[in-house]
């Protein structure tokens, strides 16, 4: 009933000769630089620079919009007293980064001190941090490698890179390196066990 008006009408013409185009036309085409891949290759590039330009155009507000953000955070902190201050809950976030005696701002004018904020002068943060690393020295103990471990190792390496391609040919060098590293294991848990 109402059918006919809802759809769209489709007209096929037949021709009953060969359609024929204009020499001009047919030079144009001939004569044209442009082929399929070049289209293909202009309208990538055009695609690719419209892409470009829209992720450069977020990033640079996305930078202005953190930029903002910082120094709204560095220049203006909640007070303690104010009912509108919440207290620090994670210890990794940027608030806590911000608010650490260790972060310099580097937007503060050059002739305000740097310690009025944290507190701490100079001379404190370089003795806490001279007894951080004495204690970094003291932890560093590392022992010297056995040579029958070390001459296993680079007896291993050695067939490795000879037999590149065949690497399953190293089965005798991989077992006595095994042994010589559980030999250096059984002694590291005979000192611990004590």
């Amino acid at each position: 009933m109402g059918n006919g008006g809802s759809k769209p009408e489709q007209h096929i013409f037949n021709a009953d000769a060969p359609v024929r185009l204009s020499q001009s036309v047919i030079n144009n085409l001939q004569n044209s630089p442009e082929t399929d891949s070049t289209r293909a290759q202009d309208l990538e590039l055009k695609v690719q620079d419209r892409v470009n330009s829209e992720l450069k155009r977020i990033r640079d507000a996305q930078a202005q919009k953190l930029e903002s953000l910082t120094a709204s955070l560095t220049t203006n902190p909640p007070k303690e007293d104010s009912p509108s201050a919440e207290p620090q809950r994670a210890t990794t976030g940027l608030a806590y980064h911000l608010s650490s005696p260790f972060y310099h701002d580097s937007t503060t004018k050059l002739d305000t001190p740097a310690n009025t904020d944290s507190g701490r002068s100079h001379d404190s943060v370089e003795k806490e941090i001279m007894d951080l690393r004495a204690k970094l020295d003291a932890r560093k103990k590392v022992e010297q490698v056995p040579v029958e471990v070390e001459k296993a190792k680079e007896s291993l390496v050695q067939c490795l890179r000879t037999n590149d391609r065949r690497p399953l040919d190293c089965w005798q060098e991989v077992e006595q390196f095994k042994v010589q590293v559980g030999k250096l294991e059984q002694a590291f848990i005979q000192k611990a066990g004590r």
